[in-house]
């Protein structure tokens, strides 16, 4: 079955519907997020010194600054806040989901990408998402419960890339995370929210997890009650101890089987086999020179996050965006038309590399981008994208059918040496499958495969499902650098597929509009895939453009769903007497300049802070 694309959904921007009919054009929300959107605060830039750490709670930035104020290096920083973010974020990522990882290290100028992935089980089989007649499931059907549960992989990536890079003992990154489960913490408007969102889910899920997130009577927990987590606690206490191995083998490896594989209507399919022959795995990152200024390196397959959102920019190297200016018309027709062309390509060929061959040189060679940019008409909308032809395609893909984006945490850091990591990490959907063992949530990963294994002309899908599988994801850490090496940002974003375009919207307010780092951060949001559904931010002055888009053939869609969490660094300072950083706006103010989201509820700072705001 294919997506239909007059109607409300945006193909893999937030994936097509699981029913055979979409959404009536006239639904309430139809850009459904993965978690629930609440609200907005202000937020001003931040500067720092010598090092600075960005994420999604303070609580989490709070133990990634005391490690680096303890020496410790990017990674141990990164890893510290993870494993809070575990505990006051548990709705986007944790120990029973996966992650993507950018390491630069200065010294040697070595850049790394990790992949902690989740993968399909052995017993994994491609009709799994379909009904006894072969209809794709419902989305929440297939997502809550065992079904979805793919392979963790976030304790072996940080485990692995602590071993490369880190300079602090393990256990002393676990005790922020431990103090924090054991003591309790203040439940956050954000995670309030969230809880409300799923409360229905969680009561009729029951376990665990509604136990943690409900009150005796069913009601959601509200913002600000003590929540305390003593059995993560104990979970995080065992790995301080024991390592990866303590979570991939023995009597928790076992009972995150049971908890899979105990679901009474959508047992899994999880086995410990599969833990204990998990790898993460280290990859070559995707690079790209940007309007000749910066070079723009991301995550390689099985993330389409780097070669999407540098497709686009190559995409759009031809055409005046700076001229165009941001917010106006010309701006928002050519940045999307950019991602319905990098959007089709995704979906033909962007999967696991270990299973399909990926052409990631031909979607980012030079030619192939400047042929395909010419049909984007900047008068026209190009309507419903296809795919191109890339060199070193060699196989003719069927249509994806993936599901609903994940609901995910970035993280940035940068140390005192200038080492940096960026990190993306997930559990799938809001609180993941809901399936809860050793005090954390465990992910619905395997619905980021295509529902359907072939397409309706019966020709393959890439991301099918198959045993050992990654699922295709659109995490898309990303750091950039200026021509001679030297780093110069720090970047990412949760939000599901839009996630590539919040890293791309953010990457052009740096380089073509010369904004600041929590300027580019906030712009309005907006995005495109593969159909003529062009969906801005509700409330936002992208709103007044409406006409101008519908008349070069846009379906305008407003939405408050777009719910980025964009956390960045830039380098505001030159390093000795060298010429001023492509990214520095306030000369004087700190080496570092850090940004957040408004929103969401992430903060930036650095353990020897030079101003708090501007």
């Amino acid at each position: 079955m294919r997506c239909r694309a007059a109607a409300l959904t945006v193909a893999l921007l937030v994936g097509c519907g699981s029913t055979p009919t979409p959404p009536a054009p006239d639904a309430d929300d139809p850009f459904r997020a993965p978690e629930a959107a609440s609200g907005r605060s202000a937020k001003a830039i931040a500067f720092a010194a010598r090092d600075m750490v960005v994420a999604a709670h303070p609580a989490a930035v709070e133990a990634g600054v005391a490690v680096l104020a303890d020496g410790g290096s990017a990674i141990d920083a990164a890893i510290a806040a993870q494993l809070v973010l575990n505990l006051v974020e548990p709705q986007s990522s944790g120990l029973g989901g996966g992650a993507f990882l950018l390491h630069y290290e200065r010294a040697g100028g070595r850049l790394e990408a990790w992949d902690g992935r989740e993968t399909a089980p052995a017993a994994a089989t491609a009709d799994q998402f379909l009904d006894t007649e072969g209809r794709p499931l419902r989305f929440l059907d297939a997502a809550d419960g065992g079904l979805s549960v793919g392979t963790p992989g976030l304790p072996r990536l940080l485990e692995d890339v602590h071993r490369a890079h880190g300079r602090l003992p393990w256990p002393r990154l676990f005790e922020p995370a431990i103090r924090l489960a054991e003591q309790g913490f203040r439940i956050s408007p954000r995670l309030a929210s969230a809880i409300a969102a799923a409360a229905e889910r969680l009561r009729a899920q029951g376990g665990p997890a509604a136990a943690l997130f409900l009150e005796p009577d069913g009601r959601p927990k509200a913002a600000g009650l003590l929540l305390r987590n003593p059995e993560l606690a104990a979970t995080l206490r065992t790995l301080a101890a024991g390592g990866a191995e303590a979570f991939y083998r023995g009597p928790l490896a076992q009972r995150i089987v049971d908890a899979v594989r105990s679901h009474p209507t959508r047992s899994g399919r999880l086995a410990t086999a599969d833990l204990a022959g998990y790898r993460a795995v280290r990859r070559e990152p995707v690079c790209r020179v940007y309007r000749l200024r910066v070079r723009v390196c991301g995550m390689p397959a099985p993330s389409s996050g780097g070669v999407t959102t540098l497709q686009a920019l190559g995409l759009l190297e031809r055409f005046d965006l700076a001229g165009a200016g941001p917010e106006s018309l010309d701006a928002v027709h050519l940045v999307a038309e950019a991602y319905r062309l990098a959007y089709a390509d995704r979906a033909a060929y962007v999967a696991d590399p270990a299973f399909v061959a990926v052409p990631s040189a031909g979607l980012l060679d030079d030619g192939y981008l400047r042929a395909r940019s010419q049909a984007i008409d900047p008068a026209r909308s190009v309507g419903s994208a296809a795919a191109g032809r890339p060199p070193g395609a060699t196989l003719a893909l069927g249509e994806d059918r993936s599901e609903r984006p994940p609901s995910t945490s970035h993280l940035s850091v940068v140390d005192r040496d200038g080492n940096a990591v960026a990190m993306t990490s997930s559990i799938e959907n809001a609180f993941g499958s809901l399936r809860m063992a050793g005090g954390f949530l465990l992910n619905n990963q395997l619905t980021d495969f295509s529902f359907l294994p072939l397409d309706a002309e019966g020709r393959p899908v890439a991301n099918r499902v198959e045993p050992g599988k990654r699922p295709r994801s659109a995490l898309a850490p990303t750091l950039v650098f200026a021509l001679d090496g030297e780093l110069e940002a720090v970047l990412g974003s949760p939000g599901g597929a839009a996630i590539i375009q919040y890293v791309t919207k953010t990457l052009i307010g740096l380089v073509d509009w010369r904004l600041d780092v929590q300027q580019a951060i906030e712009l309005p949001n907006f995005g495109a895939a593969t159909s003529p559904v062009t969906v801005i931010e509700a409330g936002t002055a992208l709103e007044a453009l409406r006409p101008g888009l519908e008349a070069r053939g846009h379906t305008v869609v407003s939405s408050g769903t777009l719910v980025s969490g964009l956390h960045a660094i830039v380098r505001n300072a030159p390093r000795g007497d060298g010429p001023p950083p492509p990214f520095a706006r306030h000369p004087g103010r700190g080496l570092w300049a850090g940004g957040a989201d408004p929103r969401r509820e992430g903060v930036a700072r650095g353990s020897a802070a030079a101003h708090a705001g501007e």
